[in-house]
C-alpha cells in the first residue's frame, strides 16, 4: 500500500464553508496559516517527518491521511442553542457543514472518515499541571486510538482526549465509525466500486471498522498503538487485536459490550470407569446399540442445525428487507426521536449532569443527510455479517489468546452493560486489570473523567514502568477536565 502521496482535507469553521485540499507527502514539516477576513481563523498543522516503519498490507487506502489538529471543542459551543428533543432528527445537512473547527476528514475505501487528533506538543503551552512532566508517567511513546460505542461519536471522548494525549505523551486519535458521527453515509454499500470480482467491503461491517483502526495506526506512523474502546467499540478493539496482535500495545475496555462467558465450574471426577477397564462388563449387543444411537442422534442433530441455519438466514433476510423499506426507515426515525435522548440520560448515574451541551453533542449527527438509512445499513450488517465466524472459534473461546496488557473499567451503576459482566470478562482474559468507578453509569470517560484518567494513569504506569509515587498526580489539568 502506497501511503506516501496523500490528500488531506481541512475544515474551516466560517459562515460559508470552505474546503482546502492539497497533495503532499507524509514526510514533511509544514505549517499552514490562513487569515480570513470573516473569521480571522488561523490553523497550523505539524506532521511528523518519521516515515512508516511497517506499512499495512491487508487493504488498499484511497490516498488519504490527516494531520493532527489541536483545540478544545468546548470553546466552540454555542451555549444559547437549544435543541428540542421531539425534533432532534428533522434536518439533513452535509456532514462537513456540521464539523467543528478541529475536525479532520480523510478518505478510506471510498468513505470520508471524520476524526480528531490531539498532539501533546501542541498542548504544552496551553496545559499546566501541578507536577513536572517526568512525574506523570514514564514515556510511553505509543499513540492511542479511541473507539466509540453504538450511537456515539468522537464527541464522547471530548473530556478525556487532551489528558490522555498528555498522559501518553503521544498523539490521541478518535474517529467516527460509519453510520455514526460525521463520517459520510454510504447508502448503497454494495453498489459498484469493486475493482475485481470480489464483493466490495461493506463500510458498516466489523471488518471495515477493524481495517480502519489498523489504517489509522499507519497514519500515526506507529508500529503499535493503545486501543481504547467503549461499549460496542470494545468489540472493534478486541477484533483489531486478533487481526493484528503485533500492532496493539495494550487494550483499555470501558463498559465493554462483550458477553462474558461463565467461569468454568470445577467439578470433582465422577469416578466412572472407562469402558473396558475395571467397571462391569458391558454386553456387546448393548454396546453396539449405543454406538448406533449415537450415529442416529448425530445425523438428526446435523439436520436440525442445518434447518435452523436456513431458517435463521431466511429470517435475517426478511428482517433486512423490512428495515430497508420506507416503513422500516420511518420506524427508525420515530424510535430515535422518541427514545434517543432518554437513552442518553439513562446511560448516566446522575441524569442531572446531562446538560443541553451533552444532548446536542449526541443529537448533532442526526442532522446529517442519510443518517437514518445508514443506521439501518449498520443494523443489517450487524445481523448478517458473520465476519468469517464459521471458520473461527467464537470470541468467548479466544480470550485466552490475548497476550497484551488489558484494563477493564466499568461504572458501578451501569444500567446498559452491568458491572458484573465486565468483572466476568476480566476473569476470562488472563492477567487483565479490573477497575470499578463508584457512583458512575455507562460513560465513565464522560461522567467521571478525572477518576477515569487516574485509573488509566495507574494502569499505564504499572505496565510501562512507573512507580507508585509517580502515579499520584494531579490530573485536574487546567482547561481540560472540568
Amino acid at each position: 500500500m502506497n501511503l506516501l502521496n496523500t490528500k488531506c482535507i481541512f475544515f474551516l469553521h466560517q459562515p460559508k464553508q470552505s474546503i482546502i485540499t492539497f497533495s503532499t507527502s507524509l514526510s514533511f514539516n509544514a505549517k499552514l496559516s490562513l487569515d480570513s477576513s470573516r473569521t480571522n481563523f488561523q490553523m497550523s498543522c505539524l506532521i511528523s517527518g518519521r516515515s512508516f516503519r511497517r506499512p499495512a498490507k491487508r487493504f488498499i487506502v484511497s490516498n488519504a491521511a490527516s494531520p493532527s489538529l489541536s483545540g478544545s471543542p468546548d470553546q466552540f459551543i454555542d451555549g444559547g442553542a437549544k435543541t428540542k428533543e421531539e425534533t432532534i432528527a428533522e434536518t439533513e445537512q452535509d456532514p462537513m457543514n456540521l464539523a467543528d473547527p478541529d475536525s479532520c476528514f480523510c478518505e478510506f475505501q471510498g468513505v470520508s472518515i471524520h476524526h480528531k487528533v490531539f498532539d501533546p506538543q501542541s498542548l504544552s503551552d496551553a496545559v499546566t499541571s501541578s507536577v513536572d512532566d517526568t512525574q506523570v508517567t514514564p514515556k510511553i511513546e505509543f499513540p492511542m486510538i479511541l473507539l466509540h460505542g453504538f450511537g456515539a461519536s468522537v464527541f464522547s471522548w471530548n473530556r478525556v482526549m487532551k489528558p490522555l494525549a498528555r498522559l501518553v505523551r503521544s498523539k490521541v486519535l478518535a474517529f467516527d465509525r460509519p453510520a455514526f458521527g460525521l463520517t459520510s453515509r454510504i447508502l448503497h454499500p454494495f453498489s459498484g466500486g469493486a475493482t475485481n470480482d470480489a464483493k466490495p467491503l461493506n463500510p458498516y461491517s466489523m471488518v471495515y471498522s477493524v481495517l480502519t483502526t489498523l489504517y489509522f495506526i499507519d497514519v500515526l506512523a506507529a508500529e503499535k498503538a493503545i486501543l481504547v474502546g467503549h461499549s460496542a467499540g470494545c468489540l472493534v478493539a478486541v477484533d483489531s487485536y486478533f487481526e493484528a496482535p503485533e500492532r496493539v500495545a495494550a487494550l483499555i475496555l470501558i463498559a465493554p459490550a462483550i458477553f462474558a462467558p461463565r467461569p468454568p465450574v470445577n467439578t470433582a471426577g465422577s469416578g466412572d470407569d472407562k469402558p473396558g477397564e475395571k467397571g462391569p462388563r458391558r454386553n456387546k449387543f448393548l454396546g453396539t446399540l449405543v454406538e448406533l444411537s449415537k450415529v442416529i442422534i448425530g445425523v438428526i442433530s446435523r439436520a436440525l442445525t442445518g434447518m435452523a441455519s436456513m431458517l435463521s438466514s431466511l429470517y435475517k433476510k426478511a428482517l433486512a428487507a423490512f428495515l430497508r423499506s420506507s416503513l422500516g426507515v420511518m420506524l427508525v426515525r420515530m424510535a430515535i426521536n422518541k427514545f434517543g435522548v432518554t437513552a442518553v440520560r439513562n446511560a448516566w448515574y446522575d441524569s442531572k449532569q446531562v446538560t443541553d451541551h451533552v444532548v446536542q453533542g449526541y443529537t448533532k449527527p442526526l442532522k446529517a443527510k442519510g443518517w437514518d438509512k445508514a443506521l439501518v445499513e449498520f443494523t443489517v450488517a450487524t445481523l448478517t455479517d458473520n465476519n468469517g465466524s464459521e471458520k473461527k472459534p467464537p470470541l468467548s473461546k479466544r480470550f485466552q489468546e490475548i497476550k497484551c496488557p488489558v484494563l477493564i473499567v466499568t461504572g458501578d451503576t451501569d444500567r446498559i452493560v452491568p458491572a458484573w459482566n465486565a468483572e466476568r470478562l476480566s476473569r476470562a482474559i488472563p492477567g487483565s486489570v479490573f477497575e470499578v468507578i463508584k457512583r458512575c453509569g455507562h460513560l465513565p470517560q464522560e461522567e467521571k473523567p478525572d477518576e477515569f484518567i487516574s485509573v488509566v494513569a495507574k494502569f499505564l504506569g504499572d505496565v510501562f514502568g512507573g512507580s507508585q509515587r509517580e502515579e499520584r498526580v494531579d490530573l485536574k489539568f487546567q482547561g481540560i477536565v472540568s
